[in-house]
C-alpha cells in the first residue's frame, strides 16, 4: 500500500555534542495542506527543517518524502526531489535585480525561466520592481522575493521558516494569500512561525515542539487550549 504522507518523519534525533536538539520526533504531512510547526525558542524547529533538507545530518530515525528515504541526501539532491525552503535570515542576492534573483536558481531555457519569473513576481505583486536591485527592496519585499524564488523550481513541499517575521501587515497579507493559493494548487506547506495569529488563521494542523520533542499535534483550536502547549510557552 503506498504511503499516504508526502513527508514522513520517523523518530528523528539530532544532537550537537551533548545537546539533543531534536529528540525522537515523528510527524507526517498529508499532501495539499498547510501545517504549522511551533514551539518556544530553541525547541528544535529550524534544526528539524535542516535535517529534512539535508543541511544537518540526523543522528537517528528516518525521513521519507513520497515514500522514499531522503535522509543522507545532500541539500541540492533534496531540492531536486521536490522540496523547497526559505530561511530565518533572508538570503537574496542584493546586487542582482529581483528578476535576476529568480533566474539564477533555474536550469530552464532563458525565455521559459523569464516568463515563469515574471509570473511569480506578479503572483506577489512585485512585477513593477522586477528590474530593481534586491538590496534596494524593503525587508518585506525581500521576504516575498525569497518566497517566490523557492517556487521557481516548482516544489511539491514548501518549508517556510518564520515568513511573517519583520514583515509589515500589508505585505504579510499578500504573503499569506499567496501561501493559501499555493495550497489550493495542491502544494503542501509546513510553516515555522512565532506569530500565533498567522498560525491559527492559516494552518489546518499544528505540531508543537518543546526541548526537541513533539508534545502535541492537532487542529489550531485544540492546540490553543492544550495544557502542555500552554506550559511550554508560559510555564517557565
Amino acid at each position: 500500500m503506498p504511503d499516504a504522507s508526502i513527508l514522513d518523519i520517523r523518530d528523528v534525533t539530532k544532537r550537537f555534542g551533548g545537546v539533543t536538539a531534536v529528540n525522537r520526533c515523528s510527524l507526517a504531512l498529508t499532501p495539499g495542506k498547510i501545517y504549522g510547526l511551533i514551539g518556544p525558542n530553541g525547541s528544535g524547529k529550524t534544526t528539524l527543517f535542516n535535517c529534512v533538507t539535508g543541511i544537518e545530518p540526523r543522528d537517528e530515525g528516518e525521513i521519507r518524502f513520497k515514500g522514499e528515504r531522503i535522509d543522507g541526501l545532500k541539500p541540492h539532491q533534496v531540492a531536486r526531489r521536490g522540496i523547497g525552503r526559505t530561511f530565518q535570515i533572508i538570503r537574496v542576492f542584493p546586487e542582482l535585480t529581483a528578476l535576476e534573483n529568480l533566474l539564477v536558481v533555474t536550469r530552464e531555457p532563458f525565455e521559459t525561466a523569464r516568463r515563469k519569473a515574471q509570473e511569480l513576481l506578479k503572483f506577489v505583486t512585485l512585477e513593477r520592481l522586477q528590474h530593481e536591485y534586491a538590496g534596494n527592496l524593503s525587508y518585506g519585499q525581500q521576504k516575498l522575493l525569497e518566497f517566490i524564488r523557492v517556487l521557481m523550481t516548482d516544489p511539491e513541499l514548501i518549508l517556510l521558516d518564520e515568513p511573517a517575521a519583520g514583515v509589515n501587515r500589508t505585505l504579510l497579507n499578500e504573503l499569506l494569500a499567496a501561501i493559501a493559493r499555493l495550497r489550493d494548487q495542491g502544494k503542501t506547506i509546513l510553516i515555522v512561525e512565532h506569530d500565533m495569529k498567522v498560525v491559527m488563521g492559516l494552518c489546518e494542523a499544528v505540531f508543537v515542539l518543546d526541548y526537541g520533542e513533539k508534545i502535541a499535534e492537532g487542529p489550531p483550536g485544540v492546540i490553543q487550549t492544550d495544557e502542555r502547549v500552554i506550559e511550554a510557552y508560559f510555564g517557565r
